[in-house]
């Protein structure tokens, strides 16, 4: 099944700024991550992101912070953000889906916020090159877990090729001006 923009909706799981500095490549995670947002942005796809208590561990990096707008990130101490009853009141009022994920660490809060998604029916894609963890082995193996319980596994690229699907659709010019550089 191909994504829709009308049924989807982006998560940005937990890429903060305290954590940062330990994560594998994690300029490269912020930037594709930050791509995403900007992507879901123009298409008009809403975009929710959570952060892993904020209160001990400090906000999401400030850049993608501001894209994804402070008011649409919600605190946690699941590991699972829609087990977090803020996250999940706001997930499910926007009815949508399909859900895209992007964040860290790939082997606890990416890899349990898929499965539990999974879980309630829905069709749920993670971005293969926009998530990662302390440990390049961690992603391997949740990559896998995931793909084996049923997630979808896509790149940035992927998203919004399926999101644009024509290239004389309005939208394209901007995407292949803008992101496909």
């Amino acid at each position: 099944m191909l994504l829709n923009t009308e049924q989807s909706i982006v998560i940005v799981v937990d890429v903060q700024a305290r954590l940062l500095p330990g994560v594998h490549e994690n300029e490269k995670l912020v930037k594709n991550c930050s791509w995403l947002v900007k992507l879901a942005h123009l298409l008009k796809v809403p975009v929710l992101g959570s952060e892993q208590y904020p209160q001990g561990l400090g906000h999401t990096e400030e850049n993608l912070r501001n894209l994804v707008g402070a008011e649409n990130i919600v605190g946690k101490t699941h590991f699972s953000c829609i087990d977090a009853p803020e996250f999940a009141q706001r997930f499910h009022a926007l009815k949508r889906r399909q859900v895209v994920i992007c964040g860290m660490e790939s082997q606890a809060c990416v890899l349990q916020s898929a499965l539990r998604l999974l879980e309630e029916g829905l069709s749920v894609h993670v971005a293969a090159d926009a998530i990662s963890a302390r440990d390049t082995r961690d992603t391997e193996i949740a990559l896998k877990r995931m793909e084996q319980a049923g997630v979808t596994l896509v790149t940035r690229e992927m998203v919004g090729f399926e999101w644009i699907r024509r290239s004389d659709a309005e939208a394209f010019k901007a995407f292949s001006k803008e992101f496909l550089r």
